[in-house]
């Protein structure tokens, strides 16, 4: 499987492949045209309370991880949806949070490709 992931923020490119936006949110400055999106799965994203929670506050990264990997059981559906489309094609999992190594789509990645 193909998953990458990227920041919504950096421009799009033509090797990104199936472009999904994994927040729950969307994120603040970007419109619907400039995100050339394929896909929005808000569902998949973090709970309102545990986004709130965490405040992407790298110290608390490990505890949201632990809750983040909890929610997404409950998502079993939609992550056999993108791993199905990850086997026939790059899926670009794209996020809004500045940082690039404590967010939601590094944890969905992990699971999604059974790394987690």
């Amino acid at each position: 499987m193909d998953i990458r992931i990227k920041r919504i923020y950096d421009p799009p490119a033509k090797d990104d492949g199936y472009r999904l936006l994994v927040d729950r949110v969307w994120p603040r400055g970007v419109s619907k045209a400039d995100a050339h999106l394929d896909d929005w799965s808000k569902d998949i994203g973090p709970s309102t309370e545990l986004r709130k929670w965490f405040g992407h506050e790298p110290p608390k990264y490990a505890e949201f991880k632990k809750r983040y990997v909890k929610e997404l059981k409950e998502h079993a559906d939609e992550l056999e949806r993108i791993r199905k489309l990850a086997r026939k094609q790059r899926v670009c999992l794209l996020y809004g949070a500045k940082d690039e190594e404590h967010n939601q789509a590094v944890v969905l990645r992990e699971v999604l490709l059974g790394t987690h």
